[in-house]
């Protein structure tokens, strides 16, 4: 037999890692729109970068200085940090309840799944500007109000600083609770009917049989959805910017939404650095939930 010549090895190994090739848009799209952008934004939030200055020049840290002592930045880590915990809350219990309502393939239960996984595909600013418009003081829920109640009832749900953050929140968990009940639904899909069964002879109640069976064995799908809901909230601005902008009086001012207000007003450096503290933020509350599930994933598993 012929040993292969040096013109057919090449033309072997170009069919055996051809498929790489297709790697090189997804790569030059990941290098040109976010890794460059990423370093580039650790560079300039050391600078004195703005929209009033005709040079970039290297300043230190009197960005994060200013910053940090104006108390504006903390109030907003604050308010983003809270805002993650409630529509983590909002989107994981409300996700997890439907899909075990909706679990058995019935034509009614299919057809629920669909109409709650709507609002998934829709425009998040367009969910913003639909619940704006539902909740405010002469909207729809305040009309339907008046007609139960027999007469005017006129309230801001948008416009009290103590409850607006997790009205705002619930929004942003109502849009998503549809994608984590599909995550829940695959997980609950994936468990052994014989399981089940086995549980059920041994006497084992419908409390019992969820807590003890179903709800340890959703492990996987617990983690992805606490982290993507926890990851997601935390760089939100969409749904905020729709409903309050903000308001009222900063109550809902995530930190996205003071980023995009610090880079209007031309003050760039400032705003890349707000970036780059979030960035941080998100890292050091990621990493150790993320660690902390795949932990217990591995202890049920």
């Amino acid at each position: 037999m012929a040993k292969p010549t040096s013109t057919s090895r090449h033309t072997i190994l170009i069919k055996q890692n051809y498929p790489l090739r297709f790697l090189i848009p997804a790569i030059a799209f990941l290098l040109v729109f976010f890794f460059i952008p990423t370093v580039l934004n650790f560079i300039y939030a050391f600078t004195n970068w703005s929209a009033f200055s005709k040079t970039i020049s290297f300043n230190g840290f009197d960005n994060f200085i200013t910053l940090f002592t104006s108390g504006t930045l903390l109030r907003d880590l604050r308010i983003t940090l809270l805002y993650a915990i409630f529509v983590g809350i909002f989107q994981n219990v409300f996700g997890l309840a439907l899909a075990v309502f909706l679990e058995k393939d019935t034509f009614i239960n299919r057809l629920s799944r669909v109409l709650f996984f709507v609002p998934v595909i829709m425009s998040a600013l367009a969910v913003g500007y639909i619940w704006q418009a539902i909740l405010k003081s002469d909207g729809a829920l305040n009309q339907i109000l008046s007609a139960f109640s027999g007469h005017t009832v006129e309230i801001a749900w948008l416009g009290n600083i103590n409850w607006t953050l997790l009205i705002v929140a619930s929004i942003h968990g109502w849009k998503w609770m549809g994608l984590a009940m599909l995550i829940y639904l695959a997980g609950l899909k994936t468990i052994d009917p014989d399981v089940i069964e086995a549980a059920t002879i041994d006497g084992a109640s419908g409390s019992q049989l969820f807590w003890k069976i179903k709800f340890p064995l959703l492990a996987p799908a617990f983690t992805f959805n606490v982290a993507t809901s926890l990851l997601g909230s935390m760089n939100g601005f969409d749904i905020v910017q729709a409903t309050t902008q903000g308001g009222p009086g900063g109550s809902t001012e995530i930190l996205n939404i003071f980023i995009w207000r610090t880079f209007g007003q031309g003050l760039y450096s400032q705003s890349t650095t707000m970036s780059l503290v979030l960035f941080v933020m998100v890292m050091i509350i990621a990493v150790p939930v993320i660690y902390l599930l795949r932990r217990r994933e591995a202890k049920i598993l």
